[in-house]
């Protein structure tokens, strides 16, 4: 007698998943990868054919960041726009390799830039979501002096994203560098509070405390183990740090 199989259900419905700029540069030094940017798109439509709702916010270090060496003695606003521009570059070139695989995306930024993206309208990007279209939001929060991981956090809390997914290049929070640490241990759970007292740099302080009062959990994970965004929507553990208001 064959006994029937259900594969998992997702631990989610409707997630933001955070890409570093970076993370598109693949082994370069500069720039983008469009073999990177193929294979993370390949990853997003596993997840969204799951039957997850899932939005993007991408940085833009990989071709400008404003607090950077590359910004020099710039206007601190100016140069965090022209790293607000490079962001809607790396998105434009994801949306280009999500759609080559037949997804329906919409890039949507919060600096006007029509013939590039849609404006940032909550609503819009809810609707969008409820279609099952990908959405990814540029040009971060749209003002100088905070970062795309606080433009993460907006935007999760906006769209009522169950969780905040923090894509990296180590499979959690560590006690310590593991780059520089082996015997830095990684936390399965961690609260707000305590990434914050113990100064843990996973994202800045601002979007922590964003998601701490709001209750938002976050989920950090090594992005370079391919398959793993699809394996944290789904809910595995032992590949992740779950961040949580409260134990």
């Amino acid at each position: 007698m064959l006994k029937a199989t259900m594969e998992k259900s997702p631990a989610y419905n409707r997630v933001l998943l955070k890409i570093s700029g970076e993370a598109l540069m693949g082994e370069q030094n500069y720039g983008i990868d469009l073999s990177v940017a193929q294979a993370v798109a390949e990853e997003i439509k596993a997840v969204r054919d799951s039957g997850v709702e899932i939005a993007v916010v991408v940085g833009g270090g990989n071709i400008f960041r404003g607090v950077s060496k590359s910004a020099g003695n710039m206007d601190r606003g100016a140069a965090d726009y022209i790293g607000m521009l490079a962001t809607v570059m790396n998105a434009v070139v994801l949306q280009d390799a999500l759609e080559k695989l037949g997804v329906f995306t919409r890039a949507m930024s919060a600096i006007e830039i029509p013939q590039l993206a849609e404006p940032f309208i909550r609503r819009r990007a809810i609707r969008h979501l409820e279609k099952k279209r990908v959405v990814i939001f540029a040009a971060g929060t749209g003002n100088p002096y905070f970062t795309t991981d606080s433009a993460a956090a907006l935007r999760a809390l906006e769209i009522k994203a169950d969780v905040l997914l923090k894509a990296t290049k180590v499979d959690g929070i560590y006690t310590d560098d593991p780059m520089l640490n082996p015997t830095a241990e990684r936390y399965d759970v961690i609260t707000y509070q305590e990434v914050l007292e113990k100064n843990l740099k996973v994202m800045d302080a601002s979007a922590i405390s964003l998601c701490r009062d709001n209750k938002l959990p976050m989920v950090v994970f090594n992005m370079k183990t391919q398959g793993n965004i699809r394996r944290v929507v789904m809910g595995e553990e032992g590949i992740c740090t779950k961040v949580v208001a409260t134990l």
